[in-house]
């Protein structure tokens, strides 16, 4: 395989083919070089990384700095924090394991953690490793502890969450769940005999030759690494006060360090029906297929753009033309992963910060439209013509763990708090969210920034297939309890 960078980096080619010349008509560098330098200054991103692959080549880009404090230019080879797109590679993980007869992913995860405990006593012994995967096992996302620095720290951090409250009950929606990456983790290390992060290693980044990727910050001293950076909207964010802000129990559901183009390597992978490009072959074509399988539709398609969910991936359905990848957020750091398969084609975006869910907006609509003829959806706001909706029937008080939601109609209009409580209480001070109405169960929501699509906040409400009202913000369910 052929690959090509540009912008500080080096270009690498050997000889001229017919491939060459494909490739070349359909993926112009210097065109889309100084389109990237363009979009990304008018969203103030400070720096970011993209890889694309395309007729079989990966070309990779760079613009910005690395840090506006000390100039370092992006180069195609820097090192970025990937955030929840680590999810992929440890989803990636498990089917091998699945693959190799190890894992059954309808047995009870109990079964191979005997210390695993839900808060629901009948959810403890029925939650599997298949919803965990696609997000439908119920439990919680934003469970945040910093389980130290040890081999140990992912063993601790599934002891220190039983008894965590339940987003809902296994199998009734998608309520994206890193505590539940956590303890596919933990599976991991479990059937593997050693660490979650010497697991990746083994069996992900040395197979496939990933050499600019890694789960450790020491690690990533050994590169040109990415520095967060945090900021209003609407000019360029400053470093952020440190460059991880993240413990490493995080590690299999955000913290792979990694560049574009290893992230365009790892979605060929997928590409390539499980194989290596040096013809090794790392999953069966039938679990790279099972992967891509909607396994459940969403009610909020807006937050991560997505249609559905299979076993790790977020599922697209652009007009008919299907696509999969995934999104990403650390503090201070964004990526984005899209897979086009009948177009052969994926693209990567690493960021570090200011308006970078808009620059993957601008971005990705003119690539994947010109590249894969994919239409991406309009942003997600309030429609010209509102329609009309009972708003009343949602008035009232949400909760999950770690957050309230609390929904009012504030002078005639439909209004919003999303506080922060418990452990989570520091995280941020509530957010007053003025609604408008989309759809008669969807409503744009004011003041939280693009980090929800690209401006408004999708807020949905819907009902359980058990019966039970829910609110869904960031594609998390928190059930209506007054």
């Amino acid at each position: 395989m052929k690959e090509r960078r540009t912008q500080h980096g080096a270009l690498r080619s050997s000889g001229h083919t017919v491939e060459d010349v494909m490739s070349k008509d359909r993926f112009e560098l210097a065109r889309w070089q100084a389109r990237f330098d363009e979009l990304r200054a008018a969203h103030h991103v400070p720096g970011a990384a993209l890889a694309v692959l395309v007729d079989g080549e990966i070309h990779e880009l760079a613009s910005g700095v690395l840090h506006r404090g000390t100039g370092v230019e992006v180069t195609t080879d820097s090192v970025f924090q990937s955030g929840s797109i680590a999810k992929v590679y440890t989803a990636t993980l498990i089917m091998r394991l699945a693959d190799a007869g190890e894992l059954d992913l309808d047995a009870p995860v109990k079964e191979i953690l005997p210390e695993f405990e839900a808060a629901d006593p009948e959810a403890t012994h029925s939650i599997t490793t298949r919803q965990l995967l696609s997000h439908t096992s119920g439990l919680t996302c934003d469970f945040t502890y910093d389980a130290g620095r040890g081999d140990d720290c992912l063993a601790r951090y599934v002891e220190a969450a039983k008894g965590v409250a339940m987003d809902c009950r296994p199998g009734t929606a998608v309520s994206y769940s890193s505590l539940g990456y956590n303890v596919l983790g933990r599976i991991i290390e479990v059937l593997t005999g050693t660490t979650w992060d010497q697991a990746l290693k083994d069996r992900l980044f040395t197979p496939l030759g990933l050499e600019r990727s890694m789960t450790l910050p020491e690690e990533a001293l050994s590169y040109r690494v990415a520095m967060s950076h945090l900021g209003e909207p609407g000019g360029y964010p400053d470093p952020a006060p440190a460059w991880d802000l993240m413990p490493r129990s995080a590690g299999p559901y955000g913290r792979v360090l990694v560049s574009a183009g290893d992230v365009a390597r790892l979605a060929r992978l997928h590409l390539d029906g499980g194989t290596a490009p040096d013809g090794t072959r790392l999953l069966t074509a039938g679990a790279v297929t099972e992967m891509q399988r909607r396994v459940a539709d969403v009610p909020d398609k807006w937050t991560v753009s997505a249609d559905g969910w299979g076993l790790g991936w977020t599922l697209y359905d652009w007009d008919g033309i299907a696509g999969y990848g995934h999104d990403g957020a650390s503090i201070g750091q964004y990526g984005y992963l899209r897979v086009v398969p009948q177009a052969g084609i994926a693209v990567a975006l690493l960021t570090n910060g200011g308006g970078a869910r808009e620059l993957y907006a601008a971005l990705f609509r003119e690539l994947l439209g010109e590249l894969a003829g994919v239409r991406m959806p309009a942003a997600f706001e309030p429609p010209a013509q509102a329609p009309e909706v009972d708003f009343s029937r949602y008035v009232g008080t949400y909760a999950r763990a770690g957050v309230v939601i609390t929904v009012s109609e504030r002078d005639g209009a439909p209004h919003l708090v999303y506080e922060f409580v418990d452990g989570m209480a520091e995280f941020s001070p509530p957010l007053e969210v003025d609604l408008y109405a989309v759809t008669e169960s969807a409503f744009a929501g004011t003041g939280a920034g693009p980090s929800f699509s690209e401006g408004y906040m999708p807020v949905v409400f819907s009902t359980l297939s058990d019966g039970t009202e829910c609110c869904c913000i960031g594609m998390r369910v928190a059930p209506k309890v007054a």
